[in-house]
């Protein structure tokens, strides 16, 4: 840990009474090394003079005459600033919060905010956090593969599936996981999806993707129902996917042979792109939805989700994005926003499935709220099948000891 006397510190407000009371702070607090400015254009100057890049952290007021914050912290781009932020200032939170998410956009790290009056412990535990930057690039950048390289794993079977479980509210049970694909690299490891699935779109290898990964849960499932282990299983489905009717007769007749009930097949559609030709993917999904498979609404509020796809497409389930359900239980703007989801589902008569349950309170905010169903850090990471008979007795073990017994004695 870098010693506190040692961390370089500039604050800008443009109140003189604001700027001794943070000096203040910081200094009892053992932050010495401190500078002060009441304009953007001073401080600026003085960061372009100084040796190493500029301060370590900058503690920054947003409403100021002539330099604003947001024009200070787009100054600070041209100027390649190394260091990292605190946005300090009386402005609401959904103020704060865009301004944090711009400056998250800029690619300068924000420690965090803090609402005026200041209070020192906040202070002096958000600067603590700041670290040079060779310690918090976290290491290479991730690698970018080509189109070829993804099509030979897709042959040479390298995509393999993880499960994360989906679980009831209200009693804890287990009801169905979400399959999530993984690159099982021969050399690099395993590969997230989120550098390959955007190449497959583009090179035109998310159908060979989609079905290999589809056929994957399938067969799984079928050995979990063997096993005594009924489950729903849930399986992302891309609109590009849906641009040919064969999918339909591969889902379903895949589905029949394997002696799994459409019901306990869930297509979570993500819509990453507006479709120009609507008719082929309304088809399928009307006629899949005929067929009795569960349809859902994925990340709704984000991307393409959005209220016109509820109002043309049948879905009878609708996953609330982890953006929505984290924290919520505190932050009013999130909480505004995840009641909404909810009361919008409920009103339509769809199932809800809460995405990103990471701690406790936002299983509290699930329970407060009704909601059906909770996915998230919370209850499990993705894990490998083999590995999803232990977490489920592992689970009720905890649902018994902890959960349930926590939450009866709060009635």
């Amino acid at each position: 840990m870098v010693e506190r006397s040692a961390i370089r510190i500039l604050v800008l407000d443009d109140e003189s009474f604001m700027l001794k009371l943070l000096n203040r702070v910081l200094v009892n607090a053992g932050f010495t090394d401190v500078t002060l400015f009441d304009n953007g254009q001073a401080a600026l100057d003085r960061i372009t003079g100084m040796q190493g890049g500029g301060p370590d952290v900058i503690l920054l007021d947003l409403n100021m005459p002539v330099m604003d914050g947001i024009e200070f912290v787009r100054h600070l781009v041209g100027l390649k600033y190394q260091g990292s932020l605190i946005l300090v200032s009386g402005e609401d939170e959904r103020m704060l919060r865009t301004a944090e998410k711009l400056v998250q956009a800029h690619h300068i790290p924000i420690l965090g905010y803090l609402h005026k009056p200041v209070k020192p412990d906040a202070l002096a535990a958000l600067v603590e956090q700041w670290a040079p930057a060779s310690s918090v690039e976290g290491g290479p950048a991730k690698k970018a593969y080509s189109a070829d390289e993804l099509r030979a794993a897709i042959e040479n079977g390298e995509l393999i599936n993880y499960y994360q479980p989906k679980v009831s509210v209200a009693t804890g049970e287990i009801v169905g996981v979400e399959t999530l694909v993984r690159w099982r690299h021969p050399v690099d490891g395993i590969v997230f999806p989120d550098q390959f699935i955007g190449l497959a779109e583009s090179a035109g290898l998310i159908d060979a993707l989609t079905r290999m990964v589809f056929a994957g849960a399938i067969e799984q499932a079928k050995t979990w129902r063997e096993a005594q282990l009924p489950l729903r299983v849930a399986v992302n489905v891309s609109m590009d996917n849906l641009a040919s009717l064969d999918f339909l007769n591969f889902v379903a007749e895949l589905t029949a042979s394997a002696g799994i009930s459409p019901q306990s097949v869930v297509l979570e559609v993500t819509e990453t792109k507006l479709m120009q030709d609507t008719r082929a993917p309304l088809e399928i999904l009307t006629r899949l939805r005929l067929k009795r498979f569960r349809l859902s609404i994925d990340d709704f509020g984000t991307g393409h989700s959005s209220l016109a796809q509820l109002r043309d497409i049948p879905f009878d389930e609708l996953k609330i994005d982890q953006g929505f359900v984290h924290g919520a239980l505190v932050d009013e703007t999130l909480r505004a926003m995840y009641d909404a989801s909810l009361s919008l589902a409920r009103q339509l008569g769809m199932e809800v499935v809460a995405e990103g349950v990471a701690d406790r309170d936002d299983w509290e905010l699930l329970r407060q709220t009704g909601c059906d169903l909770a996915q998230g850090m919370f209850m499990s990471r993705p894990m490998l099948p083999a590995d999803l008979p232990g977490w489920v007795e592992s689970w009720r073990e905890r649902v018994r000891t902890e959960l349930l017994v926590a939450e009866g004695a709060k009635e």
